[in-house]
């Protein structure tokens, strides 16, 4: 087979983390990724592993890739000890360059079209070995993605081995592409949902591998069948405990800080409406465990529901192939979920409400048909029962779903080919329906982005969109606020500059037809005082360097530090 017609390869990875054992050896497996000719490194088109150890200021020599007509040869770790996993630089690069390439394909899947960066540049930057610390972190600045290394009970852990991690940082990267405004202060959950969608992506993504599934779905259970598996492991609460409980325990052996503590947090959240209240969950890593708990659980509920049509293969025990084929596919498909979301996400200010009716109408646009496996109502009902109402209040039979746009919308004087891909006639578009879009006039309004889509449902429909982004900016005194209903704190000097952001993304049809205006307007004063009397509570206007970035993120989650002053956060 000729090279140029390779579509996908495969590569050796550490499936979730070397402390996750069965039977004494780590769990692996082969991941499907884009096919290309790797450079050392590896080395390709959107991803350069650079084996740099800035704290010994080592350079690990790379390993160079057979062609890809070689496919015999294609995974130079096929097969390979455990031990040669753990101790050689460049599985390490190679475990990191393959999951960084099986999420970014994994958010285009989704999407439907290919996903920049949010920097000057095609390739992103690994460091698998890039400092001595526990610790691991997406660096815009650096556009890389920098894994560390540190001191284990028994052996040297290395980030960089352990899928959620990766997974993780590469989510940040792909997110700030996305949502460049999503790093923003502003709300605590906008601060919290970088995290806990990075764990959701992370996680899911670990599920929707069938070997893995199989492995770890009875992880801690005394006796285990290969071909079979007792339904009393199969309820909810069985499967919290020994899927997800169990792994994080596992995990939090050698990783208690860096992943293991949150995810064993965010697992063990039962529903309940008054985190959501609670001043300890306006902090964002706490924040972001309410969107993980949501998720997760909405997830076992698909997946328990979907295992009640299967029949039993003998008294109390189901077919084991069956249970887990019914589990991959099911966080496969949540997964694409809550990517896909995130085009119908308005594009600043966001909440955990805006996401949930994100989720919805995306997945009612490209599947209609619910009927099968309730994704849709078993979400909004898992939100639901973690206080968290969808922002629409949708219509009787789609619950939660975005709304048409308001008032009288004019193509007139709009180009459509231009309006698939110009900022400038996106702008046009939104300057002559300024009434009814709402736009707040006096504000500085520029168009992010205009993205061309094109989705397949799992019916094999084809679905062609347009989704564009804006935002607006106004900067006043807090003097000035009152006049558009915007109330400050007492404290807050009245000459104190204070900065309102708005926004809305715009879903066209194939036609060019505005289906969805998904928007927080910056003339919204109930959303503008909640704001910045969190910024302003927190001390933000005080001290805006004390918003930190992600490397100080991930270093006070490393470190478990959930406890401290307002003006610090």
């Amino acid at each position: 087979m000729a090279a140029q017609q390779l579509r996908t390869r495969k590569l050796t990875i550490i499936a979730q983390d070397p402390s996750v054992m069965v039977n004494g050896k780590i769990l692996r497996t082969e991941v499907e990724i884009p096919a290309e000719e790797l450079q050392p490194g590896p080395w390709g088109y959107r991803v350069h592993t650079v084996d740099f150890d800035s704290s010994t200021d080592t350079l690990y020599q790379p390993l160079k890739y057979p062609a890809l007509k070689d496919r015999a040869n294609g995974d130079p770790f096929k097969g390979a000890s455990d031990a040669r996993l753990l101790s050689d630089p460049n599985f390490h690069a190679q475990n990191t360059y393959a999951i960084v390439m099986r999420i970014l394909a994994r958010f285009e899947f989704a999407l439907g079209r290919r996903v920049s960066w949010n920097f000057y540049g095609h390739q992103i930057k690994v460091a698998p070995h890039a400092f001595a610390d526990a610790n691991a972190f997406y660096s815009e600045r650096d556009q890389a993605l920098l894994f560390g290394y540190f001191p284990g009970r028994n052996r040297m852990v290395y980030c960089c081995l352990s899928h959620d991690i990766v997974a993780h940082e590469t989510t940040h990267a792909l997110l700030d592409g996305l949502r460049e405004r999503y790093t923003d202060p502003s709300s605590p959950e906008q601060a919290a949902f970088h995290e806990g969608f990075a764990d959701i992506v992370a996680l899911l993504s670990v599920f929707s591998l069938p070997g893995i599934v199989e492995t770890i779905i009875d992880l801690q259970a005394p006796r285990r069948n290969r071909s079979q598996i007792a339904r009393d492991l199969l309820t909810i609460e069985a499967l919290r405990n020994s899927m997800l409980l169990g792994l994080a325990k596992e995990m939090g052996q050698e990783l208690p800080a860096v992943r293991g503590n949150v995810l064993r947090r965010s697992v063990e959240l039962v529903p309940s409406r008054d985190y959501i209240k609670q001043k300890e969950y306006e902090e964002p890593h706490r924040r972001g465990e309410i969107l993980v708990a949501a998720v997760m659980n909405a997830f076992l509920g698909v997946w328990v529901k979907r295992l009640e049509a299967l029949g039993q293969v003998a008294p109390g025990v189901l077919d084991r192939g069956r249970v887990v084929e019914e589990g991959a596919n099911i966080a496969d498909y949540l997964l694409t979920m809550v990517i896909r979301a995130l085009d119908y996400a308005p594009p600043v200010n966001l909440e955990f409400c805006d996401f949930l009716s994100a989720i919805l109408t995306s997945d009612r646009e490209i599947n209609s048909n619910d009927a099968k496996y309730k994704f849709r109502e078993t979400l909004r009902k898992s939100f639901v029962s973690y206080g968290i109402d969808p922002r629409s209040a949708g219509t009787e039979s789609d619950p939660g779903i975005w709304s048409g746009p308001d008032g009288q919308i004019s193509n007139e004087r709009i180009r459509f080919e231009s309006l698939q891909r110009d900022p400038d006639e996106v702008f046009r578009f939104i300057w002559d329906n300024r009434k009814s879009l709402r736009l707040y006039e006096n504000a500085y309004s520029r168009v992010l982005s205009v993205r061309p889509c094109l989705r397949i449902g799992p019916d094999g429909f084809a679905l062609r969109e347009t989704v564009a982004e804006y935002m607006q900016i106004l900067d006043l005194q807090a003097s000035e606020l009152s006049r558009l209903g915007i109330v400050v704190p007492k404290d807050m000097p009245k000459n104190q500059e204070v900065r309102l952001s708005g926004g809305g993304a715009l879903i066209f049809d194939e036609y060019g037809k505005l289906k969805f205006h998904i928007n927080n307007q910056l003339s919204d004063h109930d959303r503008q005082s909640q704001r910045i009397e969190y910024l302003w509570g927190y001390g933000y206007y005080r001290n805006p360097a004390s918003f930190r970035n992600f490397a100080s993120l991930h270093r006070q989650r490393a470190t478990s530090l959930t406890s401290f002053s307002r003006e610090d956060w």
